[in-house]
């Protein structure tokens, strides 16, 4: 079977998309890493792909707010292309500075099939700065997210000044009722982090971290999975290794949760 292909978005201040295709490609993906100037002048073609990927960084500076700007140059040249995409059966994943382009762009939360009306907002933390920091998601197993399936728990890092979700209440219920909410910020023992700081970093109403749209196959996520690629990424990684050696913890083995929630994306195709 051919490898499956994953589009990655880059320029305009967007900087993870190296270390994104370099997680995709543990995962068994193909990887591409294209100029969105690229993409719309249609030099690559999108439906040669079978993920879209909205990587992490700082698009055209956050100027007018994170994401505002690529979400209104994708949505002005290609948005029925983006539509049409994820008509087709694809995946599309928006991390971090993807999540806020995707919920500008209305492709999140996607309510009523609806993928052109904003919903949802990412606004500043309520810490009112920049957090750089490691957080624990509980994963809803009841979503329909193809990215997180069999997955419970998840230790990711944050790195974003504008993560706090918000939404109207009426709308956070159909969330809830849908099970769109795919990950929320949790303790270490997987208990909701109910507003705490640090362990919700930004002050997230009901915690909310990740959602997803209907299908399950458009997912965006304040955290990075594609930045824990390796045990030595976790800041108690050293810990970790002792317990093994001491028989207190089972080795690790396999993927890492980060590799492993992109890896069902890939999975999803074959």
């Amino acid at each position: 079977m051919k490898a499956v292909k994953v589009l990655i978005l880059t320029g305009y201040g967007l900087n993870c998309d190296a270390e994104t295709a370099y997680s995709f490609e543990k995962a068994g993906a193909s990887t591409q890493r294209v100029h969105i100037n690229r993409l719309i002048a249609g030099e690559v073609g999108l439906n040669d792909f079978q993920i879209l990927v909205f990587g992490g960084g700082f698009s055209w500076g956050d100027d007018h707010g994170a994401g505002v700007v690529q979400a209104v140059r994708m949505r002005t040249h290609m948005g029925d292309q983006l539509v049409s995409f994820i008509e087709k059966g694809n995946l599309v994943i928006g991390i971090c500075n993807g999540f806020q382009t995707l919920v500008n762009l209305g492709l999140l939360p996607g309510l009523d099939g609806d993928y052109t009306a904003r919903k949802v907002a990412l606004i500043h933390n309520d810490c009112g700065n920049f957090r750089d920091d490691w957080v624990t998601l509980r994963i809803n197993s009841k979503s329909p997210c193809v990215f997180t399936r069999e997955m419970a728990l998840l230790d990711v890092p944050v790195r974003h000044g504008e993560g706090k979700f918000y939404a109207e209440m009426a709308v956070l219920s159909r969330l809830k009722e849908n099970n769109q909410i795919v990950v929320q910020y949790a303790l270490p023992d997987g208990a909701l982090a109910a507003g705490r700081f640090p362990y919700n970093p930004n002050g997230a109403v009901m915690d909310i971290a990740g959602i997803c749209d209907p299908t399950g196959r458009v997912f965006g996520l304040m955290p990075h999975p594609e930045a824990f690629n390796h045990p030595t990424n976790h800041p108690d990684w050293l810990r970790y290794r002792e317990k093994a050696t001491r028989g207190l913890k089972p080795p690790t083995a396999g993927f890492t949760p980060g590799i492993q929630l992109l890896k069902n994306a890939v999975d999803y195709f074959k």
